[in-house]
C-alpha cells in the first residue's frame, strides 16, 4: 500500500510538471524531477537497478539527449567502480579477508580496550579494497559476532559489545573516505573534487581525509571507553578463539597468495599515480583483470561477472546524471544563489558551521549516501564559487566529511541495518553514542578547515 501511494505521488508530479502545459521553468522541473526521484529511491517503490533506468529515461526525455544520458554509463569512475567490486569480492571469495581480520583482531593480544581499538584499525584496512560499506559492515560484524558471543559463554560482555557494534555502524562508513576507492560515495566525491580543481593523487587523497579520520577514530575510542566501559576478559581463551577459527582457514593457500600479489601490485601502481601518470580508474581496472588472468588469477571471469552489484553500478551512473542534469539546467546556482542571500557577511567559519549542521540535519532523510551527495556537493560547490573567504573545494571537503555518517537512527545507513540485527545495542545506546559522536565530528570538520585544509 505504502508503495502504490509513492508511486501515485510520483506520477501526480509527473503528470503536472512534465505532461500537462502548467510548467516552463526548466528549474522548477528540474526540482520536480529531483523529488520524483528520491521518493522512488528512498520509497523503494521499484528495484534499485529499475528505479535507475526509469530515472534514465526521465532526463533523455525532458532534460538531456539520450546519447548524452548513456554517456554517464562510460564514465571512468563507473568503470572504477565495477573494478572494485571485482577485486573486493575476490578479496572476500579467496577467504584472504577472513584470515587479515582474524591476523588484526589478534593484535590485541586478548585485552578488551585494545580490541575495540584494533577492530576500528580493521575498519582502515578493509576500506582499502571492499568499496561496499555494507560489504564490509556484513564481514567484520560477523566476525565480531562470533568473538563476542564465545566471549558470553564466560562472563558478561555487553559493554564490549556496543563499543564493537556501534563502532562499526560509525566508522566503516567513515573510513569508507579514508582512500579514493573506499565507498561508492568516495568515488563519485573523488570524480567530482577532480573535476573542479586539479586531479587528486591517491596520497593526497588520504592526506586530505585521512588525517581528519584518524584523529576521529581515536577520539571516539575515547568516547567508548568512558560511555561504556570495558568488562575485563580472560585474555587468553579470547586468544584461543581467534587462534582456533585461523585454525579453521588452514594454511594460506596459493589462490590467497595470489590474491595478496595482486592486492600489493594495485595499492603500489595507486601510491605511485604521481610518478607513471596513470589514473585510478584504470589502474582499478588492471587490479580486476589481474584477478581473471590465466595463471595469475584466482577466479573464473563467470565467478567475477556475477561478483559485479549491477543495480549499484546502474544506481552510481543515475547519480551522475542527477548532478549533471542539476548542473546544466542550472538548478544549484539558483538553490546557492538563496543560501548565499542567507549567509552573506557571516564569516568563513560561521559559513562552513551552518552548511555542516545543515548537511547532518538533512542528512537523517536520507538512508542512500551517493544520492543525498549527488544533491548537496553540487550546492556546496556552487556556494563556494559565489562567498568570499570560502573556496568551492574546501566547502566541499566539510559537506562531503558531513554528509557520510548517520549517527541516531538506525534508519540512517544500511550498515546500520546490518549490523543491529546481531543484537548487540539498541537504539536507545546508538542515539546516545550518536549524540556526543556528532558533536566530536563536526568539531574535527571545523578543525580540518581551520588549520589542516
Amino acid at each position: 500500500m505504502k508503495k502504490r501511494i509513492l508511486l501515485a505521488l510520483a506520477g501526480l508530479l509527473y503528470l503536472g510538471f512534465f505532461l500537462l502545459p502548467f510548467q516552463s521553468d526548466i528549474k522548477v522541473r528540474a526540482l520536480a524531477a529531483l523529488v520524483i526521484i528520491q521518493i522512488l529511491w528512498v520509497g523503494n517503490v521499484f528495484p534499485l537497478a529499475y528505479s535507475s533506468l526509469l530515472v534514465m529515461l526521465l532526463f533523455s526525455f525532458h532534460f538531456l539527449s539520450y546519447e548524452e544520458t548513456l554517456s554517464y554509463m562510460g564514465s571512468d569512475v563507473v568503470w572504477l567502480l565495477f573494478a572494485m567490486f571485482v577485486m573486493s569480492r575476490a578479496f572476500i571469495d579467496t577467504g584472504l579477508a577472513d584470515r587479515l581480520s582474524l591476523s588484526i583482531l589478534k593484535g590485541s593480544r586478548g585485552a578488551s580496550k585494545a580490541l575495540i581499538f584494533i577492530s576500528f584499525v580493521l575498519s582502515f584496512v578493509l576500506s582499502i579494497l571492499v568499496p561496499s560499506n555494507v560489504g564490509k559492515a556484513g564481514l567484520l560484524a560477523s566476525v565480531l559476532d562470533s568473538l563476542v558471543r564465545s566471549l558470553k559463554a564466560v562472563n558478561s560482555v555487553s559493554n564490549l559489545g556496543k563499543s564493537l557494534f556501534i563502532g562499526i555502524t560509525y566508522l566503516i562508513p567513515i573510513t569508507g573516505a579514508f582512500i579514493a576507492t573506499g565507498a561508492s560515495s568516495t568515488i563519485y566525491a573523488y570524480s567530482l573534487f577532480s573535476e573542479i580543481g586539479p586531479s587528486i593523487h591517491y596520497l593526497e587523497w588520504v592526506l586530505l581525509f585521512g588525517v581528519p579520520i584518524l584523529v576521529f577514530s581515536g577520539l571516539l575510542w575515547l568516547v567508548f571507553i568512558l560511555m561504556f566501559p570495558p568488562e575485563q576478559i580472560n585474555k587468553e581463551h579470547l586468544l584461543l578463539l581467534i587462534d582456533e577459527k585461523m585454525g579453521e582457514l588452514g594454511k594460506m593457500s596459493l589462490r590467497e597468495k595470489k590474491m595478496l600479489g595482486i592486492m600489493g601490485v594495485t595499492l603500489i601502481l595507486w601510491v605511485f599515480q604521481n610518478v607513471h601518470g596513470y589514473s585510478i580508474p584504470l589502474i582499478g581496472l588492471l587490479g580486476a583483470c589481474l584477478t581473471v588472468f590465466p595463471g595469475i588469477g584466482v577466479w573464473k571471469w563467470e565467478q567475477a561477472r556475477k561478483a559485479v552489484n549491477w543495480d549499484i553500478v546502474l544506481f552510481f551512473a543515475s547519480t551522475l546524471m542527477v548532478s549533471g542534469m542539476l548542473l546544466g539546467t542550472g538548478t544549484i546556482d539558483w538553490l546557492a544563489g538563496y543560501l548565499n542571500s542567507f549567509l552573506a557577511g557571516q564569516s568563513p567559519l560561521m559559513i562552513v558551521l551552518i552548511l555542516i549542521v545543515l548537511t547532518a540535519l538533512m542528512r537523517i532523510m536520507f538512508v542512500n549516501v551517493l544520492g543525498f551527495l549527488a544533491i548537496m556537493l553540487p550546492i556546496a560547490i556552487s556556494l563556494g564559487d559565489t562567498l568570499i573567504g570560502v573556496s568551492a573545494l574546501t566547502l566541499a571537503k566539510a559537506v562531503f566529511l558531513a554528509g557520510i555518517p548517520g549517527f541516531f537512527f538506525i534508519t540512517q545507513s544500511p550498515v546500520h541495518i546490518t549490523s543491529y540485527p546481531y543484537g548487540h545495542f539498541t537504539e536507545k545506546d546508538l542515539f546516545r553514542a550518536g549524540v556526543v559522536s556528532a558533536l566530536l565530528w563536526i568539531g574535527v570538520i571545523l578543525g580540518s578547515f581551520l588549520v589542516y585544509w
